[in-house]
């Protein structure tokens, strides 16, 4: 339909993997399994309820009735009633046991929680696809000498390798944050409406050991470990807040990532992959817009932005709960992954195929090397019986005359040719120009990357090399 709004990150940026988690059918096809793990478990625990009800509802989790619960939800003005109502019509022999004993939050938060640790797989798998990707550029480049820069000015020379080992690290971090949230995560299990468990108990005759079986046993169920110790009627707030950071780490890592190759894409070092029938501009033609980085930078903000609201919510729930958490939670945490998704699928595509233009950074560094190797030069001369203090006084001197040249006159540095004219220094062109080799000026660069993909990266990657199977995301417009 194109009379309502649609949002871009299902039409544009997110991947069918990710806007399928969080999807009607995978939503209320949950909740449908949690309703059958419960009445399988309390069957087993005891009550009264039939492998004909269980059976009955098993054959209806996937068909389900949205028009019927539109219409029950629009009478009831509740939507696991409605869902209740639904799914009791087309399994009449177990509408009597449906739900029983349980509040909303059983199917709702639990649901969040399950929705939540997929959607983290998926996004770890991303992540390490991102990883490999950008680990295996830092290695190809690991000593392909580059301008530093601190404040956006020349400053020592690093490599393009080793500053992309610092846009990686970023994401080890956030790989690592992102399974330990995962790892945590944890069901809320069955607590009933102010998690005393009060309405099992009652269920169960006062058998507390039933009630803790009850929870012990949906957890099995629905593949996880344990459930909260204690709960109000929802899990603790904190839950969304302590997920919804990790994903805004993901968001400021891309986002340093995009800033850095829009920088470097104008100065004609670095470039994103481009299309070839790619325009960057429909007026000028000649333009080539750092599109997919903007729009890594955008995205991100907006998580960044969006992160706020789990945050302020897990501060202002009230008691046991309140329900205003729930329009927003049912927004703000689907976007965010939607949103993450897209950033990491797009960070992917430009990090595989960044475009170096070697001849340009060779010729940034050969602007600005005279200047960085005045130290080696004084010290050379030194050795060759000049005065120290003197040197550097010159050498100051001559450092004003040629930045002026290049900045006044937009010519050339001619540091060296200053410095080989005058007698006082000793030193002819020849061995300026060794001394201004570039390699001689990275320091450990090399060694660092090195060190950093074999110790820390290459056994990340093989622990996670099925992780690397992952599809890649289409990037559209």
């Amino acid at each position: 339909m194109k009379n309502i709004y649609e949002s871009p990150l299902n039409s544009r940026y997110a991947s069918p993997e990710m806007q399928f988690i969080f999807s009607p059918d995978k939503k209320f096809t949950t909740w449908r399994k949690l309703w059958i793990a419960l009445a399988e478990s309390e069957k087993e625990l005891g009550l009264d309820i039939t492998d004909e009800q269980i059976a009955e509802l098993k054959a209806h989790i996937d068909d389900i009735d949205y028009a019927k619960a539109a219409e029950y939800e629009k009478l009831v003005r509740h939507d696991v009633m409605a869902h209740v109502k639904a799914y009791g019509d087309q399994c009449p022999t177990a509408k009597g046991i449906i739900h029983l004993g349980a509040t909303s939050c059983y199917v709702g938060d639990n649901t969040d929680i399950i929705l939540m640790r997929e959607a983290l797989e998926l996004t770890r798998k991303r992540l390490v696809v991102t990883i490999a990707k950008l680990a295996k550029f830092a290695e190809e480049y690991k000593a392909v000498p580059t301008l530093g820069f601190t404040h956006f000015q020349p400053a020592q020379l690093v490599t393009v390798g080793k500053r992309a080992s610092l846009w990686l690290q970023d994401l080890v971090f956030d790989l690592e944050e992102v399974e330990h949230v995962s790892a945590q995560l944890k069901l809320l299990g069955c607590k009933g409406t102010t998690g005393t468990q009060a309405s099992f108990l009652e269920l169960f005759h006062g058998d507390h050991a039933k009630c803790v079986e009850l929870d012990r046993k949906i957890c099995a169920k629905m593949g996880f470990d344990a459930s909260y110790y204690v709960s109000g009627q929802t899990y603790s707030r904190k839950v969304d807040s302590l997920v919804m950071n990790a994903l805004c780490g993901i968001a400021q890592s891309a986002h340093k990532f995009s800033n850095d190759i829009r920088l470097l894409q104008h100065l004609k070092e670095i470039e994103e992959p481009r299309e070839a029938g790619q325009i960057g501009s429909s007026a000028m033609a000649y333009k080539r817009n750092p599109m997919r980085s903007e729009r890594i930078a955008s995205l991100s903000r907006y998580v960044i932005s969006v992160s706020t609201s789990p945050m302020m919510t897990a501060a202002e729930q009230w008691f046991e709960r309140t329900l205003d958490d729930s329009a927003n939670k049912r927004i703000s945490i689907p976007e965010a992954f939607l949103a993450v998704d897209a950033i990491l699928g797009i960070y992917a595509n430009v990090a595989g195929d960044l475009v170096v233009y070697d001849k340009m950074i060779e010729r940034h560094i050969r602007d600005e090397i005279p200047f960085m190797a005045t130290e080696n030069i004084l010290m050379d001369a030194v050795e060759n019986g000049g005065d120290r203090q003197e040197l550097h006084e010159n050498i100051r001197l001559k450092s004003i005359e040629a930045g002026s040249v290049v900045k006044e006159q937009g010519k050339p540095n001619n540091m060296l040719e200053l410095i080989a004219a005058d007698p006082e220094f000793g030193v002819d062109i020849s061995r300026l120009q060794e001394l201004t080799d570039p390699k001689l000026y990275i320091g450990r660069c090399p060694e660092q990357v090195d060190a950093f993909l074999d110790e820390c990266v290459k056994p990340l990657l093989a622990a996670h090399a099925d992780d690397l199977t992952v599809g890649e995301t289409e990037i559209k417009v």
